[in-house]
């Protein structure tokens, strides 16, 4: 029996909107430490996105190798196998390894090549300290596939050859992959998850052979199943990367392989709720009435985000000063701004309060005298005047 705990896009490092997310990240490490202790983990699995970036800061990475330092000193017998995701540097992350593998730890980001050129697939095979394969995949970027006519069949061919390489398939194979599947879901509007390419880099199923034992997938971060394969999932994010993504259940993937495979999902709690207000777009004034019914109290490191989706008819310069002065007082943190503007024939634009800042206020002056005045251009000496006023406050 191998008991596995599957976790992918940590992505530490992140901020959001400028709030620094360390103390969000603390927890679920520490979280996931317990875990691995209850449930007596065999192998940990990092499915990719690690960092949100590929050159992260001094303590996310001392935040990072001091996790790793912690859980291997506690379960001398648990085995780690991580691979890089697209926010990853390969390079960077695969660096330490021979520090790391002292500790049986092992990291593959980068498709190594042979002398003669050939991709060197056995580079990307783990041999499981309690029987079985790895087939460590990380996120494949052009070139680091065998060669094929567009991308998704060069991913395919990479598992496809992994696979047939191996000779004892009675053994329990697992598959890591950091990619998008097809038939997989993605939040709306959510540019934390945003496909690659356009989606043109979609992996079909069909990828992973239906006798492996289980495949671990990162890139995505709401836990699912693929196509309704039980064994091959996401294990989706540990904490909401934006707000499209407040809805999403977090934890890691329990899995536990015998002669068939169990799969149990562990949810964690994100100690910061995402908080989005109203819930439909209502003019200022309703929406600041909205506001005033939030709690009171002190602003402190789990007090909420806040979303605020206001409709408006035209730009409001002072949107974000009258909203900031009605949360006076209020125990949550405002991130983010969304103006929806409506225009003529009642179409829709959403803009953030940035975007509003950055109008041009002789197009803005522009657009209301047309449509006030029913399509006429602004006069040259109300346009001159304009001009002449911008100048002076600038």
């Amino acid at each position: 029996m191998i008991k596995l705990l599957h976790t992918a896009d940590w992505h530490l490092g992140q901020t959001f909107f400028e709030y620094d997310r360390k103390g969000e990240h603390a927890q679920f490490l520490q979280w996931l430490r317990e875990q691995i202790r209850i449930h007596e983990a065999d192998v940990l699995l990092i499915a990719g996105d690690v960092f949100d970036s590929s050159n992260p800061s001094a303590e996310s990475q001392r935040v990072f190798y001091t996790f790793i330092k912690d859980i291997t000193a506690e379960n001398p017998n648990l085995q780690v196998i991580i691979i890089a995701g697209n926010h990853d540097s390969a390079a960077r992350l695969e660096a330490p390894n021979p520090l790391l593998e002292a500790m049986n730890v092992t990291v593959r980001g980068i498709v190594k090549r042979t002398d003669d050129g050939e991709i060197d697939f056995e580079h990307l095979r783990i041999p499981l300290n309690k029987g079985g394969t790895c087939l460590a995949v990380p996120y494949l970027r052009q070139g680091d596939y065998p060669e094929s006519a567009t991308y998704s069949e060069g991913v395919q061919a990479m598992y496809k050859i992994l696979f047939e390489r191996i000779e004892d398939k009675s053994q329990p194979i697992i598959a890591m992959g950091h990619l998008q599947a097809t038939g997989s879901e993605i939040s709306q509007n959510d540019r934390a998850e945003r496909t690659i390419i356009g989606g043109l880099e979609c992996i079909s199923p069909e990828a992973f052979a239906d006798s492996l034992s289980y495949v671990a997938l990162g890139h995505l971060h709401r836990a699912q199943r693929v196509s309704g394969r039980e064994n091959v999932r996401y294990a989706g994010a540990p904490l909401p990367m934006s707000f499209a993504e407040k809805n999403n259940k977090q934890g890691v993937t329990f899995v536990k392989i015998t002669d068939k495979t169990e799969i149990e999902r562990l949810e964690f709690d994100p100690p910061v709720k995402l908080i989005s207000l109203p819930k439909e777009p209502l003019p200022l004034s309703e929406t600041l009435a909205e506001l005033e019914k939030l709690p009171d109290g002190e602003i402190n490191a789990t007090s909420p985000f806040l979303e605020i989706k206001v409709r408006i008819t035209e730009p409001e310069p002072s949107l974000r000063n009258q909203i900031e002065k009605a949360l006076e007082g209020k125990a949550v943190r405002l991130a983010r701004v969304e103006a929806i503007m409506v225009q003529n024939e009642g179409r829709e634009r959403i803009i953030s309060y940035e975007e509003l800042q950055k109008i041009n206020p002789l197009d803005m002056a522009t657009d209301i005298f047309k449509r006030k005045y029913g399509g006429d251009d602004l006069p040259e000496n109300l346009k001159g005047l304009l001009q002449s006023v911008i100048r002076e406050i600038n």
